[in-house]
């Protein structure tokens, strides 16, 4: 926090890409074959980002690209913002908040893991250990590093890079489970009883549903049809909000869906949206951020000097008033 304290599993802000691009370009600069050091690299950057089966490839350009090209594009992660595995570097995921996920009913951005209940957050700690490389995505095979089409012994610790045991992830899920909200030093005051009663008036409730300011729903990203049978399956809100749908329809993290996610907390938050393009909920509000010409405060992707943040519209047309007390309210949560 700005006051130097430590939140125990809140957002969490250390900048994991800047330190990703600072690792790339020593490891080219110091070695003795410089090629094969960038051809690492690529070799890294496939295990961890390659959707092949996606026309065009996000990757296309991957082998043209020096390893300066590379780091900037990590780089262009502030802080709050990461290219964790399985996602890209164009389309980073806002770093998740663990507090309250014991009453979250989906994990990841696009809810790629149902949480139905200490199980499932063991098994998603043991497959984002490294037992989700050694998936077999119809011919690519992230922990054959360099090949990428061999699915390698489960044994092979240079391939999973070991597991906890059961009882080391239970201990884990029971930690996350505890994590409880700090003190929260935003009074419920004057101005946030007139922005609750907006939050109200604005229908905001229907998918961030008090007390729990989320409804544990998914919705669609844009462009997704939704498949036979998939309500009877998952709980889902059959509408999309708008938003950038790259995540969801062009990365290994993709389901097609994103979940609604949760308010409580946001006042020791930054980085709002899905990849984290706003860096307050001022931004997130300003309707400016809709416009081709709006320089994002927060994530804007790599060789890009503009970038329009489109999508959940609700709140951009409120008075000035409304806006900073719907606000004010909101960090109260």
């Amino acid at each position: 926090m700005p006051d130097g304290s430590v939140l125990k599993g809140a957002q969490g802000n250390f900048p994991f890409d800047r330190s990703l691009a600072c690792s790339y370009r020593s490891s080219v600069a110091g070695a003795k074959d410089p090629a094969q050091a960038l051809n690492d690299v690529r070799s890294t950057e496939r295990l961890l980002y390659a959707v092949p089966w996606v026309e065009p490839d996000p990757l296309a350009n991957l082998d043209r690209m020096v390893v300066e090209e590379i780091a900037a594009a990590h780089e262009a992660d502030p802080p709050g913002v990461i290219d964790r595995h399985g996602s890209n570097p164009l389309y980073p995921v806002q770093v998740p908040d663990l507090i309250g996920v014991k009453n979250r009913h989906y994990l990841d951005r696009s809810g790629l893991q149902q949480h139905r209940g200490i199980v499932d957050l063991m098994r998603y700690a043991a497959l984002n250990q490294g037992g989700d490389d050694l998936a077999n995505y119809d011919g690519f095979v992230p922990a054959d590093f360099g090949n990428f089409k061999k699915v390698p012994e489960p044994t092979d610790p240079e391939a999973v890079g070991g597991r906890y045991s059961d009882e080391q992830l239970y201990a884990l899920a029971l930690y996350v489970y505890s994590l409880k909200p700090p003190p929260n030093p935003n009074q419920f005051g004057v101005a946030a009883a007139r922005g609750q009663k907006v939050f109200e008036r604005e229908g905001c409730g229907g998918c961030h549903t008090p007390p729990l300011y989320t409804n544990n729903k998914l919705t669609l990203a844009e462009g997704f049809t939704l498949p036979p049978g998939a309500e009877q399956k998952y709980d889902i809100l059959p509408i999309s909000v708008g938003t950038d749908p790259d995540l969801a329809l062009k990365t290994r993290r993709g389901t097609g869906y994103y979940k609604v996610p949760s308010l409580k907390g946001v006042w020791y938050r930054s980085m709002f949206g899905h990849s984290g393009w706003c860096a307050t909920l001022e931004d997130w509000f300003d309707p400016s951020r809709t416009r081709d010409d709006y320089v994002p405060t927060g994530f804007k992707p790599y060789g890009v000097q503009t970038y329009a943040v489109r999508g959940h519209p609700f709140g951009l047309t409120l008075s000035q008033e409304d806006k900073q007390a719907l606000i004010s309210f909101l960090k109260t949560l």
